[in-house]
This record gives structure tokens, sequence and C-alpha cells, in this order.
């Protein structure tokens, strides 16, 4: 039985050196993108010390004691090809009928305007912006992620609250080439 344990903590520990095994957030980025196109609700990682664990969607529900399971369906492979896009929202098609240079969340999360609470907002309606200056943050998975203009310009609109949730590739701002 000793030797069953051993074989599964040796599993990943193999490290191919302290570089290699940091999990910088555009790999993260990278990872979460694929798995929105997939029907994946649960990817389990690890390599080395680094632990990954992605859990999408509300889960199996819980087994009652006494209670026979439910049988599931076996898992599908994946094909991580080409993405295919998904029919726009109702509000993501009105807004991109307007002028301007939309600016969309690279993954799923949760807006915010400011840095801080008690700080104010990056960006208001009507600023000015250079490329690559901090538009807003994303909250993903407890990690803070600053968006960034990648076009310089006007700040039209912006598409969503603050503390609001937002899905991959929604709008959050619209700018206008200055």
């Amino acid at each position: 039985m000793a030797s069953k344990k051993r074989a599964t903590e040796d599993v990943g520990s193999q490290d191919a050196g302290p570089a290699s095994s940091l999990l910088d957030v555009d790999a993260l980025r990278r990872i979460i993108e694929l798995l929105e196109t997939t029907d994946v609700t649960r990817l389990s990682w690890r390599r080395g010390p680094e632990r990954l664990l992605i859990t999408r969607g509300a889960g199996p529900a819980p087994i009652l004691h006494g209670a026979t399971p439910t049988p599931q369906p076996p898992l599908q492979p994946v094909s991580l090809g080409p993405r295919v896009s998904a029919p726009e929202p109702p509000a993501a098609a009105a807004a991109s009928e307007k002028k301007g240079h939309l600016v969309n969340s690279p993954f799923v999360g949760t807006f915010y305007r400011t840095p801080a609470p008690d700080q104010p907002s990056f960006v208001e309606l009507g600023s000015v912006v250079k490329k690559g200056q901090t538009l807003c943050i994303i909250e993903a998975m407890k990690l803070m992620n600053e968006i960034e203009a990648d076009e310089p310009g006007k700040v039209t609109e912006i598409l969503v609250e603050n503390g609001q949730p937002v899905e991959f590739g929604q709008p959050l701002f619209r700018i206008e080439p200055a």
C-alpha cells in the first residue's frame, strides 16, 4: 500500500527548473479562454509544486446518504481547435453599430473602474487616453488584471457599471480616435 502512495506523490513532482514552473498571468488567461470555448467544467493541473484547479458552473448535486447515485454520462474528448464565435448578444450588437473602437473584456470576471474603493476612476466619460493607459481592472480568480487601451482616443462610452460581472468578449468601453 505504501508503494501506491509514493507513486501518486511522485506524479508531477519532477521540475524543469524554477523559472519554467511559474504559471504567469498570460498563460492563465489562455487556459481560461480555451476552457470558455468548451464544455469542460473542471480542470485539475499540476506541475512540480504548482497546483491549478478550475471549476466552472454549479457542479454536481451532492449525493444524499442512502440515496442511489445518478449515473453520469462519460466524459467526452475536447477539441481545442479553432474557436467558433458565438452570436453577439443584443447589447453587444447594438454597441458595435456606433462609431469608435470597442475595448472588450479579455476574460470573465468582475469589472472595477477604480484601483481601490476610496480612489478615483481610471478614466471618466470624455477622458482622452493613450495607447497602453489603464482603463479599468477586471478581477478574475482573485487576480486583479489591468485592462489597457489598445488604441489612443477619447472615451465616449463606459458600457459596464462598477462592480458588475463581465463575460469574455463583452464590450467595456468605446473609444473614438482623437
